[in-house]
């Protein structure tokens, strides 16, 4: 099995991230679409989670309020 057919495991951090586990993907914390590395943009590092969109990321950060 290649990495390009698994999900990364992802340390994430403030500002960037550290790879844990070679993948090329993620998947979305709240929408369980996958998300490819290159295109990852949001995530929580408190939460340790990845989102989609700055948009799903807003919702669940709101959902704790």
């Amino acid at each position: 099995m290649s990495s390009a057919d698994r999900p990364a495991k992802l340390a994430y951090g403030p500002s960037s991230y550290r790879m844990l586990s070679p993948g090329n993907y993620v998947n979305c914390a709240v929408t369980g679409e996958p998300i490819a590395l290159e295109e990852l943009r949001y995530w929580s590092a408190e939460r340790q989670e990845a989102y989609a969109s700055a948009e799903i990321a807003t919702r669940r950060m709101l959902s704790d309020t």
